[in-house]
């Protein structure tokens, strides 16, 4: 599963997400996505802005972890 680590970025940083919002141009609605895991893809410039300004790697940003995604789990039936 791929996670998005806007939440601690953010923390680590001392930035709110209207801040980030404003310094990439980037809706918050947009952000909130990315943030609670409900994107299914990322722009290149959008990870190069984020990686910028929160002056991190694309790797700090994003990582992924053991386990199907939830979306590609088999329902029971």
């Amino acid at each position: 599963m791929i996670l998005i680590q806007l939440d601690r970025l953010l923390l680590e940083r001392r930035m709110s997400l209207t801040e980030l919002s404003d310094r990439v141009g980037v809706t918050m609605a947009n952000l909130s996505i990315l943030k609670t895991g409900k994107a299914r893809a990322v722009r290149f410039s959008t990870l190069d802005a984020l990686c910028r300004e929160l002056d991190c790697q694309p790797g700090d940003l994003i990582v992924q972890t053991p386990g199907p995604h939830p979306e590609t789990e088999l329902s029971p039936d």
